[in-house]
């Protein structure tokens, strides 16, 4: 860069810097200067210096490197937006994560409303509750769910949420446990396996976790795994009504798992979080199948059957008969559990799930429930004209559709791309999964409606 050999005057306003205030400079005069024989100047951009990190010097939980990818619903949501990017004129319809759409009834929501209202007043005003809810909750799920079924008010724990007591629950059975889930199953029974220790690597061959009993349900088997082929687990994740398939365990079916669980000393987990939809007779609970209560615990929520999703507010049953190896209670240990890492379910939640098993409240709950189920009916017989192989809906809020020979996300793609539906892969629930799609009934009913005439444009 050359500098030039002649200084050229300039004026300055005033106004233009707090420095340059007004002189008797006069930019006009004849100044004389020396001149200098100026060269050229080369100027050298200086090498920066590399941008450095802080980094700690804790070490990173190995279990959580080894889980593969993002949980399945916020990568649903990551590619979602993404097509919104894409298409932002679209009309994106989800039916893809299980989340409840329809109003909260208002016999519920007004006890919420009366409990947080009182919270302003003296005589009203409550702190800290009981970390296992409060007894009134308590009493009335086991009086609605467990009604002579042996189950008593102390066996109860209101959560918030079933998600997390599953969660809490891993924390009880700690790592040194070997599990089973279903294979598919909802992901974080294997999610939490891992993140506590309990399996070894993600073996990217057969798409699964060493150290974890895959007990495939399909529809070969009726959606049940053939128990005489699984090695013996520790601790045995069972959800049914299952999610996603949607299928219901028979009364048979749940006494050869029972006996399972007693033959080989291993405890139930069992996830009944969508009992309420179920039509026919099959088994509401665990704890209707004889001998139950010495292999197994069960966890259930407000979510699928009130609108709870927000809301926030579960429960799990731990029977004072279920006893740990060396004979100590695990309801002890779960309570204390529960006792560190949480401080109760919200007073206000609480208040709401007692208006929901007030009679009032059972009425309103079926009848939101029978809003969702007479959705999963268009959506199956949707499927069912366009000749593809359909499962569940009967008694659970989700219909699992057969796509032979097709990867799941391809199909969750396809979908997503073609009419704007979001859906569920399969496999995002396990191997066994894998070319099934799930479709959720839970949505409002001009969308269930607008997105089968897309499935049936599409698949014609």
């Amino acid at each position: 860069m050359s500098i030039t050999q002649n200084l050229t005057a300039t004026s300055f306003s005033s106004s233009s810097s707090a420095f340059l205030a007004p002189s008797t400079f006069n930019s006009r005069s004849q100044v004389s200067l020396p001149v200098k024989s100026v060269g050229i100047c080369k100027c050298v951009a200086a090498p920066q210096e590399a941008d450095t990190v802080y980094k700690t010097k804790v070490s990173r939980n190995g279990n959580i490197a080894k889980l593969q990818a993002g949980y399945l619903f916020p990568e649903i949501a990551r590619r979602r937006n993404a097509h919104l990017l894409k298409f932002p004129d679209a009309k994106i319809i989800s039916l893809g994560i299980g989340d409840t759409t329809e109003p909260i009834p208002e016999v519920i929501t007004s006890a919420m409303a009366k409990r947080s209202y009182a919270l302003s007043t003296l005589e009203g005003y409550s702190g800290y509750g009981a970390e296992q809810g409060e007894k009134p909750v308590r009493s009335a799920i086991a009086s609605t769910f467990y009604k002579d079924l042996g189950i008593d008010d102390d066996d109860i724990f209101v959560s918030d949420g079933a998600k997390c007591d599953i969660s809490r629950l891993q924390i009880v059975f700690g790592s040194n446990v070997k599990m089973a889930v279903q294979d598919p199953s909802y992901p974080a029974y294997v999610d939490s396996s891992v993140i506590m220790g309990q399996t070894g690597f993600y073996q990217k061959d057969v798409e699964k976790f060493a150290n974890i009993e895959y007990m495939r349900c399909k529809p070969e088997n009726g959606f049940f795994p053939d128990l005489s082929s699984i090695s013996r687990p520790d601790i045995i994740f069972f959800c049914s009504p299952n999610n996603p398939t949607g299928a219901a365990a028979t009364r048979e079916q749940l006494t050869q798992l029972v006996q399972f669980a007693k033959d080989n000393g291993s405890i139930i987990v069992y996830d009944s979080a969508y009992a309420m939809y179920i039509s026919g007779d099959n088994p509401r609970s665990i704890f209707e199948i004889p001998g139950a209560k010495e292999v197994a615990l069960e966890t259930s929520s407000f979510s699928k059957y009130a609108g709870f999703t927000g809301v926030r507010l579960g429960w799990t049953v731990v029977p004072k008969q279920l006893l740990f190896s060396d004979g100590f209670p695990v309801a002890k240990d779960f309570n204390r559990i529960v006792s560190t890492c949480f401080n109760g379910a919200s007073n206000i939640s609480q208040a709401g799930g007692l208006a929901c098993l007030s009679p009032e409240g059972l009425k309103a709950m079926r009848e939101v429930i029978g809003f969702y189920k007479e959705n999963t009916d268009i959506i199956v017989e949707t499927f069912d004209s366009l000749g593809f192989k359909v499962y569940g809906g009967e008694n659970a809020p989700y219909v699992w559709v057969y796509f032979p020979g097709r990867s799941s996300w391809d199909v969750f793609g396809e979908i997503l791309e073609k009419t704007h539906v979001v859906t569920t892969p399969g496999s995002g629930f396990g191997p066994g999964g894998e070319g099934f799609v799930r479709v959720s009934a839970f949505g409002h009913r001009e969308n269930v409606l607008e997105a089968c005439r897309r499935f049936k444009q599409l698949y014609k």
